[in-house]
């Protein structure tokens, strides 16, 4: 499993430890990664997903998933971050079209 967040793209960035004598060695600075559920109100079913502390602040602030998705580049989500934004894009517009019905 790689160490990068599904929804934010956040991965492992490599860099230096630096002592007080300057001297400098090799580290990694790695995401806070969390294994949580979030609930998909389009879907009306909760998905696993493996984020970034720094995702779930975002994901709250944007007003939950099915929003957080809707502005997210398709770049940075992982496959199935992608797909799961397909189908909740999906049974938006079948909520659309059976109001109009």
């Amino acid at each position: 499993m790689s160490r990068r967040c599904e929804l934010t793209g956040k991965a492992v960035l490599s860099g230096h430890k630096v002592s007080h004598s300057n001297h400098k060695t090799k580290r990694t600075f790695r995401p806070n990664l969390l294994r949580v559920s979030l609930l998909s109100e389009a879907l009306g079913q909760s998905v696993r997903l493996r984020v970034s502390a720094h995702a779930l602040r975002s994901v709250e602030h944007r007003g939950g998933l099915d929003a957080f998705l809707a502005k997210a580049s398709e770049l940075e989500l992982s496959q199935g971050a992608r797909d799961l934004k397909r189908k909740i894009a999906k049974a938006g517009q079948q909520a659309e079209q059976a109001q109009a019905s």
